[in-house]
């Protein structure tokens, strides 16, 4: 009877309830609306060039034509749609910031568990190659390896950016994996015999989660805000290749910030702002997830402990010190005069 009570409770559950219960990333509101506002500019990746009402690339529209029914956010100077050149735009992006982040993490991965579990001369010759790429300023280095890069369309340019952006995550690996090395089920994975390679990905890896996760996040929104300043600057590409730096580059270029054609570059600057913001809650969720005080119950519960704890404690000493009654004078202390302090009356 138990079971079958059990058994129908489950089937009567909602399947949104159990999904939150089964997904634990799910359970904090910052990563859900992290990943509603992610999955939304993914799915404008995928069918955004789809959907666009015209050709980003096709002139001879109205000039500079406000937001309107047959424009829903404007025309260029050129009479281009610029919600055609936003959707356009969301898939080279989007790919940009995947694939830079995917490889920087993989380098960083690579370079920074094995220099901190190897040791020895090649944790000093990975560390002082990652020291390298910090002290390098990003941007600049960029720029500098995007000139020479010309019409190869934004795979050079995202697979430069990963070159430049994975040295930051390897030197957090690097730090975590010299405190796990020493931890005594690694010690006794190696008692045992097990295989470095097993030891560095079944063991080392799955507790490097947050730090990996997060570097990924970071990655991907310096990816997209390194091509989309490339772009801002000319370097990017331009051929036809249409980005969300590449609408700002143009704007830029045909005076639309004194012009006031507001239009122009707002939608696919808040783009940007809202991937980035999106990445930030879902790694906020991720955060709270790997550390729970951090996870807004916890937090509520360490303040109701406090205000509960603290009437308690007051009226403790407040018994305490009536009890006790007076504090007699110390040794030696002479007692002071009731009469003491006050003027003589003549």
């Amino acid at each position: 009877m138990a079971a079958t009570a059990t058994l129908a409770t489950a089937e009567t559950q909602p399947a949104p309830a159990r999904a939150r219960r089964g997904i634990p990333l799910l359970r904090s509101g910052k990563a859900v609306a992290g990943l509603v506002i992610f999955g939304t500019f993914v799915l404008l990746a995928v069918i955004g060039p789809w959907i666009a009402p015209h050709d980003p690339s096709k002139t001879g529209g109205p000039i500079l034509q406000s937001p309107s029914g047959e424009h829903l956010l404007g025309t260029t100077q050129s009479g281009q749609d610029i919600l055609s050149q936003v959707l356009e735009g969301a898939r080279t992006s989007m790919l940009v910031g995947l694939v830079a982040a995917t490889f920087a993490t993989a380098l960083a991965i690579l370079i920074g568990v094995t220099a901190g579990y190897v040791g020895g001369w090649v944790d000093d010759t990975l560390s002082m190659l990652t020291n390298i790429f910090l002290v390098i300023p990003a941007l600049p280095l960029t720029i500098v390896l995007t000139g020479y890069l010309e019409g190869g369309g934004w795979f050079p340019i995202a697979v430069v950016i990963s070159v430049t952006g994975w040295a930051f995550g390897a030197r957090l690996q690097r730090a975590q994996t010299l405190s796990l090395r020493n931890r005594d089920y690694i010690k006794a994975a190696k008692a045992i015999g097990e295989r470095p390679w097993r030891i560095v990905t079944v063991e080392l890896v799955p507790n490097l989660g947050a730090i990996i996760i997060s570097g990924f996040l970071f990655t991907f929104i310096f990816a997209i805000l390194t091509e989309a300043s490339l772009s801002f600057l000319g370097l990017g590409d331009l051929g036809g290749t249409w980005s969300w730096g590449t609408t700002l580059y143009w704007a830029q270029n045909s005076s639309a910030f004194t012009t006031g054609a507001w239009w122009w570059y707002i939608p696919p600057g808040l783009c940007i702002a809202l991937v980035g913001a999106s990445l930030s809650l879902v790694n906020f969720g991720a955060d709270e997830l790997m550390n729970p005080r951090l996870s807004p119950v916890a937090k509520r519960e360490r303040k109701r402990r406090r205000h509960a704890a603290g009437p308690v404690l007051g009226a403790a000493t407040g018994a305490a010190a009536g009890a006790d009654g007076p504090v007699p004078p110390a040794r030696g202390d002479a007692p002071v005069p009731a009469s003491a302090g006050k003027e003589p009356t003549p």
